[in-house]
């Protein structure tokens, strides 16, 4: 039987955000979310999906994992050769969103984007487990491939070529959404949620209260 989607609905209840409780920190406000989330058991509390365009103006979107924040900083981890590098190279801007149902609570960021120091790739390259690592070199990302087989035969020869130390692929490492905008959405009864919206003015946040 095809699902009824126009049937699916959900009263939200979980919650509520006031602006007194949501403080006027929009970054203080997302950590603690997080840890919520984290809380809450999500099984990957910091997915998000990340949204670029590319040379043409069409926009992309996939899901990343957030691996860091500090400040007005939001770091993930790619190949820099990949579709979405391909895309941040000629529009380094990107917003991110991350949608925790068991919260009932959605947050979005917009901001422009930059890499990461060599520094700081080769930290985090050096903390995956090693198959993160060799897999990082095994697979050459958004390239086409003619089958699955490709990629473990690839890994199988890396596992003897790197035998001991998995240095990072130069194609490989972070970017650092920077941002400039930050909403917060928290679920609440009969779609009247709460909105509220920060953005940067270059010294400090501002903040107002959005109609659902």
């Amino acid at each position: 039987m095809a699902v009824d989607l126009e049937a699916l609905r959900r009263d939200y209840q979980a919650g509520q955000l006031t602006e007194e409780a949501a403080g006027d920190d929009p970054l203080a406000l997302f950590t603690q979310w997080l840890e919520d989330a984290h809380a809450s058991e999500q099984l990957e509390p910091n997915a998000m999906t990340l949204a670029t365009v590319d040379e043409m103006g069409c926009p992309h979107a996939r899901i990343v994992l957030l691996k860091g924040h500090k400040d007005r900083a939001f770091h993930f981890y790619t190949n820099y050769l990949s579709h979405k590098g391909e895309q941040l190279l000629v529009s380094p801007r990107a917003a991110l969103c991350f949608w925790w149902d068991r919260l009932e609570r959605q947050v979005r960021i917009e901001g422009t984007v930059e890499k990461l120091s060599d520094a700081e790739n080769d930290g985090y390259f050096q903390e995956r487990p090693r198959g993160s690592r060799l897999g990082a070199w095994a697979s050459r990302q958004s390239t086409v491939i003619t089958e699955h087989a490709e990629l473990t035969d690839a890994m199988a020869e890396l596992e003897s070529t790197y035998s001991d130390h998995v240095p990072r692929p130069p194609y490989w490492g972070g970017y650092a959404v920077t941002a400039t905008r930050i909403e917060f959405w928290q679920g609440r009864s009969s779609r009247l949620h709460d909105r509220l919206d920060y953005t940067f003015n270059g010294s400090h946040w501002n903040r107002v209260r959005r109609a659902p």
